[in-house]
Order: structure tokens, then sequence, then C-alpha cells
């Protein structure tokens, strides 16, 4: 495929010294996509002098506009900027494997010990952790995307939307997107004098498209030959398949929708093991869509037949490679028209669309946690088309509503970390759980 892009890379480093970086990047990329984002910038941008500002955020708001964990494309984008698809592949699969590693050891644990009083106590100040670090997403996320009116109103009906009437988040995505590209018809491109955009080869496009679809979706249909279409990994591999082709706006804004299919659709997780699920995401490097990884090492330990590790670990390859086999088909495809991409109104207004949107989704995944997280029996009542999450008063559990207010203190208050705060709070838990026999 042929590369164009307005700004040159300043200083192109060998591939081997490329990789020693990507695997730095994907041992150190805690704090979700905005820490992750960062942490590139500096050591690309800023300390190393790979590439220049300008193509770091042309390639960012080009991510941006696709499914998928950003901050893994974006590495991804950069790679290939500097080595082609060599280098895409590089960045891309170094930034996810390191933290990948970590929770498939971390989630055939909790499948094998979850249960434990110990684990149980450990688990409920990760979960009170995790509901005060969505909440910090929430207002970082909404001060960044409410710019206007329309985007306010945007961001309340898609909370209406999916918490109150079910609405599936794809349809949100769509519908969003809609009003952000009607919205800026007749907006004309700014001018770009400056640029010099090389011709790129329709036939390479095409090439590229079906090899990467290729890639993602033969293994997959082998894995629903081999075990039958009702198989639980046959069923991870069409499911996160699905959801990888719809996860815009991260981890968080996708968790609503994909718990409440996994919990009350396909039943092979309880609402609490979805908080752990985001809990070990944050407590471990690489993109907090591994959280998808958890779900898919559980399901099939516990619906696999079998030697449960061996599933386990099954579910957990199939999965991965549904989330992120796409993302190498996103960016390989659409790396050439990046500049191009940039320069379209309508689909920048597409994007903060989305963006609006995706805050809505993301209060309704906090009213989630907090519901499940504070109360130990939440109820559904149906009022005709309305949905609602009616908790059980007598049910609150006093020690996670404690660590909860205590979560927001240290990391409003005190600017601490995700993984102090998770630390701090899982091991208060263990202790009150230790000492409670004695109390």
């Amino acid at each position: 495929m042929q590369q164009f892009t307005s700004e040159p890379l300043k200083f192109a480093p060998s591939f081997a010294e490329a990789l020693g970086t990507w695997l730095k990047i994907g041992l150190l990329s805690f704090g979700g996509p905005a820490g992750q984002i960062a942490m590139m910038h500096k050591e690309l941008v800023d300390d190393k002098k790979w590439v220049g500002e300008q193509t770091f955020l042309t390639g960012l708001n080009f991510c941006m506009l696709l499914p998928g964990p950003e901050a893994m494309q974006l590495a991804t984008y950069i790679g290939w900027r500097m080595h082609g698809v060599k280098g895409g592949l590089a960045a891309g699969l170094l930034f996810v494997l390191p933290g990948a590693c970590l929770m498939l050891v971390l989630s055939l644990l909790y499948a094998a010990y979850g249960s434990l009083p110990l684990s149980a106590a450990l688990f409920t100040g990760v979960k009170a952790a995790v509901l005060a670090v969505v909440v910090e997403a929430l207002l970082r996320v909404a001060k960044r995307a409410l710019k206007g009116t329309i985007d306010w109103w945007i961001a309340a009906v898609a909370f209406a939307a999916i918490f109150l009437f079910g609405v599936p988040f794809p349809i949100i995505v769509i519908a969003a997107a809609l009003v952000g590209f009607w919205r800026a018809i007749g907006t004309k491109a700014d001018p770009i004098s400056t640029q010099s955009f090389a011709p790129v080869a329709t036939a390479s496009t095409v090439r590229t498209l079906l090899t990467w679809l290729t890639i993602w979706i033969v293994p997959l249909l082998a894995v629903a030959y081999v075990f039958g279409p009702d198989h639980v990994l046959s069923q991870l591999a069409w499911f996160y398949s699905k959801l990888a082709v719809v996860t815009f706006g991260g981890a968080y804004a996708v968790l609503a929708y994909m718990s409440q299919e996994v919990v009350h659709v396909f039943g092979w997780l309880k609402p609490g093991e979805m908080l752990d699920a985001l809990g070990l995401a944050e407590t471990t490097p690489g993109p907090l869509i591994l959280v998808t990884q958890f779900v898919g090492t559980l399901a099939a330990w516990r619906f696999g037949g079998g030697s449960e590790i061996g599933m386990g670990i099954l579910g957990a390859m199939v999965t991965l490679w549904a989330t992120f086999a796409p993302c190498f088909l996103w960016i390989f495809v659409g790396a050439p028209y990046v500049e191009r991409i940039s320069a379209e109104p309508r689909l920048k207004s597409a994007l903060a669309a989305i963006t609006a949107a995706v805050v809505g989704v993301i209060l309704s995944l906090t009213v989630w946690f907090a519901l499940h997280v504070v109360f130990g029996t939440v109820a559904v009542q149906d009022f005709g088309p309305l949905h609602v999450q009616v908790p059980t008063l007598s049910s609150i559990d006093g020690l996670a509503a404690s660590l909860a207010i205590l979560a927001c203190v240290l990391i409003f208050a005190f600017h601490q970390g995700v993984v102090t705060t998770l630390g701090i709070c899982s091991a208060l838990a263990v202790a009150w759980k230790m000492s409670a026999p004695m109390l």
C-alpha cells in the first residue's frame, strides 16, 4: 500500500529499536486510553521525536472514528507509518500481549478461586474503587465531549435509551452518527493547499481488505466447525466479532451493552463478576477492552466441557482474536486515507455526536455499577416500555459503600492513580474481612 501524509517522519528508528519501545509501552500502558495516549505522546513525540505533533494528532483523530480501543489502534497506525505492515503488527501486538498474558493468569485464578472468602473481600475493594474510576471517566469524557446544547441532548437521549428502554448500543451509535452527519451537511472542508495526497490504488485497498477479513473470520469459522455452532466458543466468536464492529467509545461505553448480554442473555457471568472483570482490566496493562478476555475465559471454563483450564485458555484466545483482529483490518485498510478522512467535516461531526452519546452510555454504566456495588439485590421492574432497576434498600453493603466513598476521595481530592486506589481499597477490604471474626 502506498502511504501519504503531510508531515514526514522526523527520525525514523530501526525496526529493532522500535520493537523495544513498543514492548516498553505495552508493559507500562496502565490508566486507560487517556494515560496510554499521553504516554505514547511523551515517548514518541516529545522524547524520541520519531513522529511530529500533527501526525500524532491526525492519527489519533482517525482512530477515534473507529470501533475498538483507540490507543491500541493509534500504536498500530504509528507502527505502520514507521515500518509498514510489520511495524503496525509489532506495535499493536506488543501493546496488547503483555496485558493479555497477565489477564489470562488472573482470569484462570479467579475462575478457580474467585468464590473463596478472601477473594470475595479483595474484589469488594476492587469494585468500590472501580466505581470511583468510572465516575472519573464519566466526568473526563463529558468535559471533552459536551460542547453545546445539542451534545447535551444527545447524551441525555442516549442515557434514557439504553438505561430505561433497553435500546441496543449499536442502534444508539448509528443514530448519533446520523445526527452528527446531518448537522454538518453543507459545511465545507477547510482548504488543504499545503497537503499533497499520493494516489492509493483501489486494487491495493481491496486486497488488504480481503486479506484481513480472511485472517479475522476464517479461524473463527474453524472454531464453529470443530465445536459446533451452539458451543460456547462459537458463541464467543460470534458475539465478540459483532461487538468489535460497534465498540465506539472504548470499554466503558460498551460495557453496559456487553454486561446486559453476558449476564442476562447468555448467563455466562453474574452482575458482580462484570465489576470484577473491569477491576482486573484496570489493574493490568493494555487496553481496558481486555475485560472481554475475562468474560471469554470464565464462559468457556464453565460451559465448555472437558478440561476447565484448557477450555478457559481457548475461550481467552477466541475472544482476543475476535476482539483485536478487526483492529488491524481498520488500520491497514484506512491508514492510507487518514489525511483525507480528517479533513471531512461531516465525519468529524459524526464522531462528535457519537462521543456525546457515549457520555450518556457511560452515565448508564455508572448508575448500573453503583447499584450493584452498594446493594446486594437489584430487581428490574417493567412499566410498559420502561425497564427500571430498583435496589432492595435492606441489602445495602456498608463496607462497599464506605470504600466507594473513600475511593472517590482518593481520586478526586488526593489525585491518586488507579492502581494506588485499587490497592488501598482492596487491602482495606481484606483487612476488614480478616478482622471481622475477631470483632
